[in-house]
C-alpha cells in the first residue's frame, strides 16, 4: 500500500493527467465534429454501453433518470474517465510509461467499438485515436517536467510543481475551447435543423377529428394532446442522427415479390393521413410519464408494404434505423385496419430531430421498442424464426402488446388537499382495444365507476374523472380500467421487463 507521502507526491501526476485527458477529450469531439458528430468518443463508448446493458440495466437507468438517462450516461463515462486518468497519472509518476499507454489504450478502445458500432465510417476510429493520442502525449509532457525536480522539490510547492499545474489549467481550458469549438463546427446539425425549419408539409388527405369532449377541461390533468416539447424521448441514439430528406431514402426487401426503394420526394407524393395516436415506452412503470398523445401525419405502412407484396411465409417486419437500431413488428399489425405510419409530422410540423426527423414509424398497439423506429431507412420483411430486434434479442418479449393501464394525474402524490369537496382525474389506455370504463377506490371502499371523456379513438387514451369528498386524514387512492373487451386491469404487480409493467397505480394524500 503506497504511503501518505508517496500520494502526496502522486498528486500533481494525477492533476497532470486530468488535464491531458480532459485536452484529449476536447480534441476528439473537434475532430468527430469535422469528421462525424456519430465517432464522438463519448457517444462511440455511451453506445456501446447501451449496446451492451442487460434489460435490467436499461431499466434501472430509465427509473432511476428517467428521459435524462442519456445525460446520465455521458456523465457517469466523464466521472469514470477522469479516474482512470488520475490512476494513470499516478502510474506515470511511478512507472512510466505504463501510464502513457494506458491513456493510450483507452483511445484504442473507443475505436475499435467504433469500428464495430452499426453506423461505423471509415473515419469512425480518428475521433478517438486522437484522444487517446492527445492524453498519452499531454501526460508523458506534463508527468515529465516533474520529474527532474529534486525531493526537495517534490515534497514542496516549489516552482516545477506550480508550474505543472499552471499548465495543466491551460490543457483543461484548451480541451474546453476545443469542445465548444466542436459544437461551433456542428454544421451538419445546423444545416439540418435550418431544412427542417423551412420545410412544408403536404396537406393530409384524411385527418382524425378530436371532440370537444375529449377534454375533461380539469386543471393538472394531462392534456388530450400532448405538447411536442413534453412529448417523452427514450432511443438509443447519444447523438441525435442528422438526416438531410434530400438524402433520405426507404428500402423494402426480404421476403417480398418485389423490392421497393421510396425517396422523400416519392414519399410526400402519396396521399398523407393525419392521425391521433398514444405512443407508449415498454418501460413505463405503473403510473408513469413515459406515454404520450400527439397528431401524427404521414403515409399508411400498409400501402408502402403492398406494392412490395410479402410473401406468404413472411410474419414479421424488421425496421432498421439509420443508426443500428432495429425494430421487429408483427406484420400483422402493419397490414390490418390500424393506422400505422410512417410518420413526417407530429401535431403539425415536420418531426423534431430527436423524435425521428425527416421519417419515423407510428404504430398504435404496440410498445415503442418493437414499433416505434425513429430515423427509419429499411423495411426488411421477415420472419420470426429467422431475425431478432435490437431490445428483443437482448431479452424483452417477441411482440410487445400494450397492456390496460390507468393513472392517477390529480390530485398529485403526496400532495396536501383541503377536506371538502374534490376531484380525482387521469387517463386510462390500451391502446388499438380502447377503454369502457375506469373505476376508483378510496382506502379499502368499494370500487366507484368514473365518468370518462369521449375517446378519440381506440388508439388514443382516454380522460377519466371522478368527484370526491374529501375528509380530514391520510387517504390511498386506487384505480383500476376496463378494456373494450371487457378485461378488467390486474392489480398483480410486474416490472416493465420483458413486456410492460402491471398493477394499479396507487398515491396517498393528506386531506387537512
Amino acid at each position: 500500500m503506497a504511503s501518505a507521502s508517496s500520494r502526496t507526491r502522486d498528486l500533481p501526476a494525477i492533476v497532470a493527467a486530468i488535464a491531458a485527458t480532459v485536452l484529449g477529450a476536447g480534441l476528439g469531439e473537434l475532430a468527430a465534429a469535422i469528421i462525424s458528430p456519430s465517432a464522438s468518443p463519448f457517444a462511440v463508448i455511451g453506445g456501446g454501453m447501451i449496446d451492451l446493458a442487460p434489460a435490467w440495466a436499461k431499466d434501472l437507468a430509465i427509473s432511476l433518470f428517467g428521459t435524462a438517462d442519456k445525460t446520465a450516461l455521458l456523465v457517469g463515462i466523464a466521472v469514470l474517465l477522469l479516474a482512470v486518468a488520475g490512476a494513470a497519472g499516478a502510474l506515470e509518476r511511478r512507472r512510466p510509461p505504463w501510464g502513457r499507454v494506458a491513456l493510450l489504450l483507452v483511445g484504442v478502445v473507443g475505436a475499435f467499438v467504433s469500428l464495430v458500432r452499426p453506423d461505423s465510417g471509415l473515419l469512425s476510429p480518428v475521433p478517438s485515436l486522437v484522444a487517446g493520442a492527445a492524453a498519452a502525449l499531454g501526460a508523458g509532457l506534463l508527468i515529465g517536467r516533474l520529474r527532474p525536480a529534486t525531493v526537495a522539490a517534490e515534497t514542496s510547492t516549489g516552482p516545477t510543481r506550480r508550474g505543472v499545474l499552471a499548465l495543466s489549467g491551460v490543457a483543461v481550458l484548451a480541451g474546453a475551447l476545443a469542445a465548444a469549438g466542436s459544437v461551433a463546427l456542428s454544421s451538419g446539425a445546423r444545416a439540418v435543423s435550418a431544412v427542417r425549419s423551412a420545410l412544408r408539409l403536404p396537406a393530409p388527405a384524411t385527418t382524425t377529428a378530436v371532440p370537444a369532449t375529449a377534454n375533461l377541461g380539469i386543471d393538472g390533468l394531462s392534456p388530450v394532446l400532448t405538447p411536442t416539447a413534453d412529448f417523452y424521448r427514450i432511443d438509443t441514439a447519444l447523438v441525435v442522427p442528422q438526416v438531410d430528406p434530400a438524402t433520405w431514402s426507404l428500402r423494402v426487401h426480404g421476403l417480398v415479390e418485389q423490392e421497393v426503394v421510396l425517396r422523400w420526394d416519392d414519399l410526400v407524393a402519396l396521399p398523407q393521413k393525419e392521425t391521433v395516436a398514444t405512443l407508449v415506452c415498454v418501460s413505463n412503470e405503473v403510473g408513469g410519464s413515459l406515454i404520450g398523445n400527439a397528431r401524427w401525419l404521414g403515409v399508411p405502412i400498409r400501402d408502402i408494404l403492398a406494392r412490395a407484396q410479402p410473401t406468404a411465409e413472411a410474419d414479421m417486419v424488421l425496421s432498421h434505423s439509420i443508426d443500428g437500431f432495429t425494430a421487429s413488428t408483427p406484420l400483422e399489425a402493419l397490414t390490418d385496419d390500424r393506422d400505422a405510419l410512417l410518420a413526417i409530422g407530429m401535431n403539425g410540423d415536420p418531426l423534431p430531430l430527436e423524435h425521428g426527423f425527416p421519417v419515423r414509424m407510428v404504430v398504435p398497439g404496440l410498445y415503442g421498442y418493437v414499433s416505434a423506429t425513429k430515423w427509419v431507412s429499411e423495411l426488411e420483411v421477415t420472419r420470426y424464426d429467422r431475425a431478432e430486434g435490437y431490445w428483443t434479442s437482448r431479452g424483452w418479449s417477441e411482440r410487445g402488446p400494450v397492456k390496460l393501464q390507468s393513472r392517477i394525474d390529480v390530485p398529485r402524490a403526496g400532495a396536501r388537499i383541503a377536506a371538502g369537496d374534490a376531484v380525482i382525474a387521469g387517463v386510462a389506455w390500451q391502446t388499438h382495444v380502447g377503454v369502457s370504463g375506469v373505476e376508483v377506490q378510496v382506502d379499502d371502499g368499494p370500487w366507484q365507476p368514473a365518468k370518462l371523456a369521449t375517446a378519440i379513438s381506440t388508439d388514443t387514451w382516454v380522460q377519466w374523472s371522478l368527484p370526491w369528498t374529501a375528509t380530514s386524514g391520510s387517504h390511498t387512492v386506487r384505480c383500476r380500467a376496463i378494456s373494450a373487451t371487457g378485461e378488467t386491469q390486474t392489480s398483480a404487480q410486474a416490472p416493465p421487463a420483458p413486456d410492460g409493467a402491471t398493477g394499479w397505480d396507487e398515491l396517498t394524500l393528506s386531506v387537512a
